[in-house]
């Protein structure tokens, strides 16, 4: 159920509330354009910045919106044990079809805390887990060995690999049946090339065609024509991380018309001289006029 491109949603706001009717449309726009699941209240969808009612508002209307026509994988993370045992029943509840689980941030648990965090959720909620690591944003690496005990987890069927580190995604496949997903729109041709099945884009958010279609040639030995796609998606991978997600993203979404620019503080508008270098890699790929 959880392979090829899966969407970061972002999280749509107008006038500080989460804009229900762009979201609507995003939606739309992703099960037309053949996206093969949708990720809300993920890091691209500012679930740090979402109320707790924000949260399951946002994960309830796209379960909703989706209406069966594609999973939800909805984003249920804390650094709170306590926390992600609540929102993950929430989703259950929500009639999400899993669960994404961020590694605890900031307070930094050892690995055997790791394992203690998602095996405590996975005892208690049935519902199939994706682990997620990004050490960049959490400040702890999940090694391989830890994702490994995990995978024996019950539900535990995947892991977000964002640690930019291709050597991890090849130590975790050689001993698990665990699905891996890129977290790194740049290394997802890579990572399916060892055996990952697909990715977790923030590219997806603006291309998602490409997307599929990247994710669809390298699953089925096409990496010649995956390669060409990469190749012509490698500016914008790039381009959405100028500064710190989701704020590239939405700006690029933006001026594609589809969303207001709004962000939740302490993310801020793009630089003024980030934006005419994403206006042109929006041009290149006939996105923008």
């Amino acid at each position: 159920m959880f392979t090829g491109s899966l969407v970061a949603l972002v999280t749509p706001f107008r006038d500080g509330k989460v804009d229900l009717k762009r979201l609507e449309e995003l939606v739309e726009f992703h099960i037309e354009s053949g996206t093969h699941g949708l990720v809300p209240c993920g890091t691209t969808g500012e679930s740090s910045t979402l109320s707790h009612s924000e949260h399951e508002l946002v994960i309830s209307s796209v379960v909703n919106m989706a209406d069966g026509r594609i999973p939800v994988l909805a984003g249920t993370g804390s650094n709170s044990t306590s926390e992600a045992l609540r929102l993950t029943r929430f989703a259950k509840e929500a009639g999400a079809d899993g669960a994404l689980l961020i590694t605890p941030y900031y307070n930094k648990p050892t690995q055997r805390g790791l394992v203690q965090h998602f095996e405590t959720i996975a005892l208690e909620v049935d519902l199939p887990l994706f682990l997620y690591n990004v050490p960049s944003r959490t400040g702890v690496n999940m090694l391989p060995r830890t994702v490994i005990e995990c995978s024996k987890l019950p539900n535990v069927v995947g892991i977000k690999e964002a640690s930019g580190n291709i050597d991890q995604t090849v130590e975790i496949l050689r001993e698990s049946e665990i699905t891996v997903l890129s977290g790194d729109d740049s290394l997802t041709l890579p990572l399916m090339a060892v055996g990952a099945k697909g990715v977790i884009s923030v590219a997806a958010n603006v291309v998602p065609r490409e997307m599929v279609d990247l994710v669809d040639f390298a699953a089925d030995g096409n990496f010649s024509g995956a390669k060409e796609l990469h190749f012509r998606l490698f500016p914008l991978f790039k381009g959405l991380f100028v500064e710190t997600n989701p704020i590239p993203v939405k700006a690029a979404l933006h001026l594609m018309g589809k969303i207001d620019p709004d962000l939740r503080l302490p993310m801020t508008q793009l630089e003024a001289s980030h934006i005419a270098g994403l206006k042109g890699v929006l041009a290149d790929l006939g996105l923008y006029v």
